[in-house]
């Protein structure tokens, strides 16, 4: 009887920690996500600051071509033609 309690005790001892290790698992599963949804936030934050400093990068280009630059002069040109027909576009809309 003895040898069927100590084999009682051996399972339960190791299921116990089991359990335990499976609770420091959640544990550290969900530290981690909490991490993974930092990070992916901070990405997208710097995502955004990056397209905005873009944009903020295309606009001072075009003032400097506007102002007398060469280097970016043709760019500038395309993108008041592309204006231009685009109002062009809606004047003809308007039209009909």
């Amino acid at each position: 009887m003895s040898k069927l309690e100590e084999i009682v005790d051996a399972l339960e001892n190791k299921i116990s920690k089991v359990l335990h290790k499976q609770e420091v698992l959640k544990q550290t599963n969900a530290k981690l996500s909490q991490q993974l949804q930092e990070h992916q936030q901070k990405l997208f934050d710097q995502q955004e600051e990056i397209a905005t400093w873009a944009d903020k990068y295309e606009t001072l280009k075009i003032a400097n071509s506007m102002l007398g630059s060469d280097d970016n002069k043709r760019e500038t040109k395309l993108k008041i033609n592309a204006l231009i027909r685009d109002i062009d576009h809606c004047i003809g809309q308007l039209s009909e």
